[in-house]
């Protein structure tokens, strides 16, 4: 698996997990959040690893289990609302970069 392959099914899984939560007065906030991980998907399976907001995502960890992008850039993940699909990739690769250096 490529690992723009291994981000968008990261992210789908993600987005998955919103839509299967339950919360009372959540605003239509999960929906909007799994509808915007899974555009970010759709987006990040185009794209090959060649691509700067792939390649940027190189520091984090491609295991056996796929990406795993650390505490800090799942955190983004889960929160992420909306915004165009760049911008999420463009954020976890400067998120994840900011926690190496």
């Amino acid at each position: 698996m490529s690992m723009s392959q291994s981000v968008a099914e990261y992210l789908r899984d993600q987005a998955w997990r919103r839509l299967d939560r339950v919360e009372r007065r959540d605003g239509g906030r999960n929906a909007r959040c799994a509808l915007a991980l899974l555009d970010a998907a759709a987006y990040a399976d185009l794209l090959d690893d060649e691509d700067p907001l792939i390649a940027g995502l190189h520091r984090a960890d491609f295991g056996p289990r796929g990406f795993d992008p650390g505490e800090r850039v799942a955190r983004l993940i889960r929160s992420w609302e909306s915004g165009e699909p760049w911008q999420l990739l463009l954020a976890m690769r400067s998120t994840l970069q900011s926690t190496l250096t």
